[in-house]
C-alpha cells in the first residue's frame, strides 16, 4: 500500500514538473525561434548586451546579423538578438491599414 502511494506521488510530481517548467520553456524557445526567423532588414533590435540598433543585413549561412548603430556597423551572432521591435515602416503600414478598415 505504501509503495503504491509513493509511486503515484512520484508520477504526479513528474507530471507537475513537466507542465509547470518544461512545457512553458519549450513554448518560449519556439516563440524565440519564430522571432529570429521573422527578423528582416530595418527591424529595430536590442541585443542581449542591451545594445540598440537597426538590422542592416542577415546572413543565414553563418547565422550572423549586421546592425547599424548610428553609422557604426557591428556584426553579432543571431543568438545575441534579445528583442525585436517592429520597423517604422511596419508601424506606418499598420496605421494605414487600420485607417482603411475604419473607412
Amino acid at each position: 500500500m505504501q509503495n503504491t502511494q509513493t509511486i503515484i506521488m512520484f508520477v504526479v510530481f513528474i507530471g507537475l514538473l513537466y507542465f509547470m517548467m518544461l512545457r512553458p520553456q519549450k513554448k518560449q524557445q519556439e516563440k524565440r525561434q519564430e522571432m529570429l526567423g521573422n527578423l528582416k532588414k530595418g527591424d529595430e533590435v536590442v541585443t542581449i548586451g542591451r545594445l540598440h540598433g537597426i538590422v542592416d543585413s542577415i546572413d543565414q549561412e553563418t547565422k550572423t546579423v549586421t546592425l547599424d548603430c548610428d553609422g557604426v556597423y557591428l556584426v553579432f551572432d543571431l543568438s545575441a538578438i534579445g528583442q525585436v521591435k517592429p520597423s517604422k515602416e511596419a508601424n506606418e503600414e499598420k496605421v494605414d491599414s487600420d485607417k482603411k478598415v475604419e473607412e
